[in-house]
């Protein structure tokens, strides 16, 4: 199982860089679907964070940025009805908003310990969490420190330097 072959530990005992970055995009939706409370080591510290994890998510219209010194990173993909898509895909985030979300089959306030969704993550025992079958954010727009996938599928991909999202 993914357990097994990507446990959060990994995510957790990554030092991030310190810097968030920006991901939006127009639409996300998602299959097997986990979220529970956790933090990431820095270099400074640690962060408290939103993990988010999805077995199977497709997203329209990625836009990644985050700032380089002076200057602004931008990545680009999933445009024009070719959608990024992302297997195993966990993301550590400060925060996340969207002008509409919608669960299937959503369990709010399990024991993020005990969290059976497939990709297979958990949290904390005795933390909060809460799982779906399925999963659907119009107009996401995520702060995000860390974000691992086992597959990162991205048409039509651009990266440069330019605006934020």
């Amino acid at each position: 199982s993914l357990h097994d072959a990507l446990p959060i530990s990994i995510a957790s005992s990554i030092s991030v860089s310190g810097q968030e970055f920006l991901v939006t995009a127009t639409q996300l939706t998602g299959t097997g679907f986990e979220q529970f409370g956790s933090s990431l080591s820095q270099g400074n510290g640690t962060q408290p964070v939103i993990v988010s994890a999805i077995h199977h998510a497709t997203l329209s219209n990625l836009c990644q940025s985050v700032k380089v010194g002076p200057v602004t990173l931008r990545l680009t993909a999933g445009g024009g009805g070719n959608d990024v898509s992302a297997d195993n895909l966990i993301v550590d985030a400060s925060g996340q908003t969207g002008s509409q979300a919608v669960f299937k089959n959503i369990t709010i306030g399990q024991d993020a310990g005990t969290l059976t969704e497939d990709p297979g993550t958990s949290g904390q025992a005795g933390g909060f969490g809460q799982q779906a079958d399925s999963i659907t954010i119009d107009n996401l727009v995520q702060h995000t420190w860390l974000t691992t996938a086992g597959t990162f599928t991205l048409p039509g991909l651009s990266i440069g330097f330019g605006g934020s999202c």
